[in-house]
């Protein structure tokens, strides 16, 4: 068994790989050099491995790559994988999320991007249609972009139904039950701080969703201030922060085989953005976010840079390996849930997205 690593970083795409244990490591890059890799997949549904990066290809502009042999050679779609239709007067800032649906639906990758939009793909990420229900709904023109852009930066299909479920900056969590035709908010009791109604119907700069491996009710939300859950698909929201050092962050991690396991990287709010105290932790909870334990070994001291929003992930492993990418180039792997910390790779650019996937 191959535990592989995709980081994409502002300068760049590297791929690690460690056989077995996932505590060490070799690292082979850079792909895409110079491109800033701010999403990217392994979809690992077919006969082979396919490596899907958005990247900001300079003064080209944005566009989609594909590699179906980890990185030796790649593709990209003549005139771009995607394109918004002429009409709709927009063009493709950036590409925050690819997302490959599940094995039951093979071609179909979905991608979240700036301006606010989603994407469906029915050919592997080959080429991308708008999903036009989410384009047009009366809300999208209120919503406006966070520090970081107006992004569709978290999807997360249902394998067992057509629920779709989107997060966005800043305008907060909408949920499709019908595939992505029709889209209703979901972020009752989430708090947006800075708005003079601070529980809004929609708004709120939710940062990052993840869902629960046992319940696909049961979700996460890392919120600018405030970690949530939630146990009926976003339609009620509770705080979840209580034991927690700091509330604000980016990443929310769920196991993919626990039930009621997940992990957040607390940093000190709002515009600070640095682990508290200078120390990086990741902050685990066994019960749905009823209690937290702080993971330490392996981790550093007198560190201040952040972890964004999808440099950290989790792999299918048992136990589940957890990993975090940080923006001083450093990644750190965990083959336990999160007890001890290894570095799998230092000195790279800005860490933004980290992805793992098991080969056999």
């Amino acid at each position: 068994m191959t535990d592989l690593l995709a980081i994409g970083t502002r300068k760049g795409l590297w791929l690690a790989r460690s056989e077995d244990d996932r505590r060490t490591w070799t690292l082979d890059g850079p792909h895409l050099l110079a491109q800033e890799v701010a999403a990217v997949s392994v979809d690992t549904r077919g006969p082979a491995p396919r490596v899907l990066a958005g990247i900001q290809y300079g003064h080209w502009g944005p566009t989609v790559m594909r590699s179906d042999d980890l990185g030796r050679t790649w593709t990209e779609t003549e005139s771009g994988a995607i394109r918004f239709p002429e009409e709709t007067g927009a063009a493709l800032a950036r590409v925050w999320q690819l997302r490959p649906d599940s094995a039951d639906r093979p071609g179909v990758v979905w991608a979240g991007c700036e301006p606010h939009s989603l994407w469906r793909s029915e050919d592997g990420g080959c080429t991308f249609d708008l999903v036009r229900g989410l384009w047009e709904h009366p809300h999208r023109p209120t919503w406006e972009p966070g520090g970081g852009g107006g992004a569709v930066h978290t999807v997360l299909p249902d394998p067992a139904s057509e629920r779709v479920l989107v997060a966005m900056s800043t305008g907060g969590v909408y949920v499709s039950e019908d595939g992505g035709g029709a889209w209703t908010p979901r972020n009752r009791g989430i708090t947006a701080v800075f708005l003079p109604d601070e529980l809004p119907e929609y708004g709120q700069c939710v940062h990052k969703v993840a869902v629960d491996a046992g319940d696909p009710d049961r979700l996460y939300a890392q919120n600018h201030f405030g970690v949530f859950a939630t146990d009926d698909a976003g339609v009620s929201w509770r705080s979840i922060a209580a034991g927690l050092p700091a509330d604000f962050g980016f990443p929310v991690v769920a196991s993919p085989r626990t039930p009621g396991t997940a992990w957040v990287v607390p940093l000190v709010a709002d515009m600070e953005r640095v682990p508290p105290g200078g120390r990086l932790r990741v902050q685990r909870t066994r019960d749905g976010g009823a209690s937290w334990t702080e993971s330490a070994a392996g981790l550093p001291d007198g560190s201040w840079a952040a972890v964004m929003r999808d440099a950290a992930c989790a792999d299918e492993g048992d136990p589940t390996g957890v990993y975090v990418g940080t923006r001083d180039g450093c990644v750190y792997a965990s083959a336990d849930e999160g007890d001890t910390f290894t570095l799998v790779a230092a000195h790279l650019p800005d860490v933004l997205v980290v992805r793992a996937a098991r080969l056999p």
